[in-house]
């Protein structure tokens, strides 16, 4: 288990730039593309990540440090601190469960492309850990390996449905051709995001308000340009984070680089994906009539259209404001605060890019997600204690990603349900 752990690990620390070129050179060969065209569209591809990257480091280290500033400013003080998913993605594959789950998550996904229950080729290997922190929880819970594998393949079934419904949605909205998003965290948000959006969208008086970063240029000229959208939130979250009048221009700015840069980087990706979605579509086709296949990649390529990014951001300020006055709330939200635009990923498309819609949805959402954060403390912090540091004062820690994610929430309520039979 050891070895075997060692080598994940291995593989996981190659990063995301340098394991998608890897395995979009070897898809493409499997589909039939010339070896010097997969290469070039590997290498295309990682540099898009890279660039990627790139800018939503520019992104978290901005907005992170902003919303640490709005806690300090007000003053809030919950018990239960909200790590941030790279703490409990530590925590997870530190796991033995989480070795294997990376073979078995691969081997479910080829099964059900075999027997056509799904469209969806997940080639996202670093978010397998968020099936792998399913698997964990099971384990924890129950005390019982076999059943925090199937905890884990339950997740990884409902990923492939979700991925493969959301997909022409997702397509259509962002341009992405022959892409799904198979992120755990993106896809446990919208399976209440979607339903509730459609609810908002038939309030009267708000479902004829259509707030779109298209209506806003045309109402607003220049303002709603995005990069200068960008500019205000970021500069409104500045002030609300106490910064001086440096700060709030230079937060401003840096938004609205995000917003101008992150859409040009999706683009240097596409044109990697592209070669090796045509050639897998055209064998599939030869062989299958028209059977499609929808390539699963990481959420982080939502961040390329305007109103997710505005919409995440907004619900940053939202977000600390509900764990405030919500009743039953112990979480304070910190570490996944900077990574609330991937939870929107799909919500958005779903309202067809309404900004208002979206943030009323997901403000709705965030209320159960503060509340299953909660809920879900006890294993993340058992499942992360001795392996990372705890944040300064912390008596547990939770986070956004997991700990508020519904479908994770759910497979951890079943554990607990089987623990007391078993």
């Amino acid at each position: 288990m050891d070895s075997l752990m060692n080598v994940v690990q291995g593989i996981l620390n190659l990063g995301p730039s340098v394991m998608l070129p890897i395995i979009i050179f070897i898809v493409g060969i499997v589909f039939r593309v010339k070896p010097t065209k997969a290469l070039l569209s590997g290498i295309t591809v990682g540099i898009g990540m890279i660039a990627i990257n790139l800018v939503i480091n520019l992104l978290t280290t901005s907005v992170g440090p902003a919303a640490q500033a709005m806690v300090e400013r007000f003053g809030l003080n919950l018990t239960i601190i909200d790590a941030g998913w790279p703490t409990v993605a530590a925590g997870t594959w530190a796991q033995p469960i989480a070795a294997v789950m990376i073979p078995v998550i691969l081997i479910v996904n080829i099964v059900m492309l075999m027997f056509n229950w799904t469209k969806t080729l997940n080639i996202d290997i670093w978010n397998y850990w968020h099936m792998s922190a399913v698997a964990a929880t099971g384990y924890i819970v129950t005390g019982n390996f076999l059943f925090g594998i199937l905890m884990g393949i339950i997740c990884t079934v409902v990923v492939q449905i979700m991925a493969d419904k959301t997909a022409p949605q997702i397509q259509e909205y962002y341009g992405l051709d022959g892409v799904t998003f198979s992120t755990g965290s993106t896809i446990g948000y919208a399976m209440l995001g979607i339903p509730i959006g459609r609810l908002v969208a038939k309030i009267p008086g708000i479902k004829k308000l259509d707030v779109n970063p298209e209506t806003i240029q045309k109402r607003f000229g220049v303002f709603g340009e995005p990069m200068v959208m960008g500019i205000i939130i970021g500069a409104a979250l500045a002030f609300l984070g106490g910064y001086d009048l440096g700060g709030i221009v230079e937060m401003g700015m840096t938004m609205g680089a995000v917003m101008f840069l992150m859409p040009r980087m999706v683009k240097i990706l596409m044109e990697g994906l592209i070669p090796i979605q045509e050639s897998a579509q055209k064998l599939l086709q030869s062989k299958y009539g028209d059977r499609e296949i929808y390539l699963g990649m990481d959420a982080a390529l939502s961040t390329g259209a305007p109103a997710t990014l505005a919409t995440g951001l907004l619900m940053v300020p939202i977000t600390l404001f509900l764990a405030v006055i919500l009743p039953g709330n112990r979480v304070l939200p910190f570490g996944d605060l900077a990574t609330i635009p991937f939870f929107v990923g799909m919500i958005v498309p779903s309202r067809k890019g309404n900004i208002l819609h979206s943030v009323i949805t997901c403000t709705i959402v965030m209320v159960f997600a503060l509340l299953m954060a909660t809920d879900y403390s006890p294993i993340l912090t058992s499942m992360a204690e001795g392996i990372v540091e705890f944040p300064e004062g912390a008596a547990q820690i939770t986070n956004l990603d997991t700990g508020g994610n519904f479908l994770k929430w759910v497979l951890f309520k079943i554990s607990e349900l089987v623990s007391t039979i078993i």
